[in-house]
């Protein structure tokens, strides 16, 4: 079995954004902020988005 291919959306020094196609055909995004990894599927990862907006709006 090989690893499911992924692709990398977002890269900073510090941080990094994924995603990968699984077998089944879902998605998954990946949220590397150092020693933490988040992992979405594809509803969960829209919602966070959403999150991520209005947090940034009223900064």
């Amino acid at each position: 079995m090989t690893d499911a291919p992924n692709n990398a959306i977002a890269e900073t020094e510090n941080y990094l954004v994924w995603e990968v196609r699984e077998p089944d055909d879902e998605v998954t995004y990946h949220v590397e902020l150092g020693t933490v990894t988040l992992h979405f599927l594809r509803e969960e990862w829209n919602e966070f988005l959403q999150l991520i907006k209005v947090a940034a709006s009223n900064s």
